[in-house]
């Protein structure tokens, strides 16, 4: 669904840009040191927009002193509740974008200073809506209609701040519950044309919450939904990147990708295919951070000839495995043997070959 563009910072959100990959540091905003090293080692995994909480003054003010000490090229937001003082702060300190909830930063007086600092600054706007910081008007129709309350309390949002002549806006209506997330996304999708920051909100910790990511974020990408996303998990930031790039790999939506299949092993596998799998994905992982952009190119490691260039044979290139050995092929065309050895280097060789 086509969206308009919106820039943070060099990065553009939607009108057709690919789909940016966001975190949020857990430090202390107000411990520069660690928060600029934690925005670098993100960035580094391939984050393309971290955002940083402001709780408070100081951690508005210290973004001065963090993007002085980051030497990575990419734009740093604020997360502001309630004080509209800590967001004109923010914008002051040098944020390229803010993330605010209109209805709750202090009434219209207040939230006018907020976009006029904003537009003056000429950065963006989240307004981010969630379960917990609906409307008292719209709480009755939560309780029964979660997503259209949802969808309603962010155009609702949305009209407020475009009355105050604001149109620098990105979205976002966040659930923990998948289906709820889908419909609210849904109804919003259709109603406006600003890009969309996706995501399931408290996903949880671990495969749960990796898998409840994928699913929510997955089916509105397939469904042509969303603009920037970010996978919210408990634990290590860094770990939401790596998710991100696994579901935008999946989708066919990572720019540059190298996609690496393997089948699932049996009885007929004669070689230790996940130990395989595991030496020449982290190769891969690198190429393909290095490269982020151009041709996707898919790889195959098949743990026998029945898995090999016959059911491989999409892939641009591959290796059938076999008794201290296999086959290379690419477009499911023999090319040659491999010794036990040859596998991994072999399939690297071939890889660059395509890119």
């Amino acid at each position: 669904m086509a969206s308009r563009a919106v820039f943070c910072g060099k990065v553009q959100i939607g009108g057709g840009a690919p789909v940016s990959i966001q975190s949020m540091t857990n430090t202390f905003t107000e411990d520069t040191e660690a928060t600029a090293a934690q925005i670098e080692t993100l960035a580094a995994a391939g984050a393309d927009i971290v955002r940083c909480a402001a709780p408070t003054m100081q951690a508005a003010e210290a973004f001065t002193e963090i993007k002085q000490r980051i030497s990575a090229d990419i734009p740093v937001s604020a997360d502001i509740h309630f004080d509209y003082r800590i967001a004109l702060a923010a914008i002051k300190a040098g944020a390229d974008k803010i993330r605010i909830n209109p209805g709750n930063i202090g009434g219209e007086e207040k939230l006018k200073a907020v976009v006029d600092a904003a537009g003056a600054a000429g950065i963006p706007i989240r307004i981010g809506v969630n379960g917990g910081s609906i409307e008292k008007e719209l709480q009755s129709l939560y309780d029964s209609r979660p997503a259209e309350a949802l969808a309603e309390s962010a155009l609702k949002n949305i009209d407020i701040v475009q009355r105050l002549g604001f149109k620098n806006i990105i979205v976002s209506v966040k659930s923990s519950d998948v289906l709820v997330n889908t419909e609210a996304h849904k109804l919003l999708a259709a109603k406006t044309d600003f890009p969309l920051h996706i995501g399931i909100t408290e996903a949880g910790f671990g495969r749960a919450g990796l898998a409840k990511s994928a699913v929510g974020i997955g089916t509105l990408l397939v469904m042509g939904i969303g603009d920037t996303i970010r996978v919210s998990l408990t634990g290590d930031p860094v770990e939401e990147i790596a998710a991100a790039r696994d579901i935008l790999r999946a989708v066919n939506m990572l720019p540059g990708q190298i996609t690496l299949i393997s089948c699932p092993t049996c009885g007929r596998c004669k070689v230790d295919l996940a130990a395989l799998c595991a030496e020449a994905s982290e190769e891969l992982l690198n190429m393909e951070k290095a490269r982020k952009s151009g041709k996707p190119v898919v790889a195959a490691l098949m743990g026998c000839a029945v898995n090999g260039p016959g059911e491989a044979s999409h892939a641009d290139l591959g290796v059938g495995c076999g008794s201290g050995g296999g086959v290379y092929f690419e477009k499911g065309v023999q090319v040659c043997p491999v010794s036990l050895e040859e596998i991994v280097p072999m399939l690297l060789q071939g890889v660059r070959k395509f890119l």
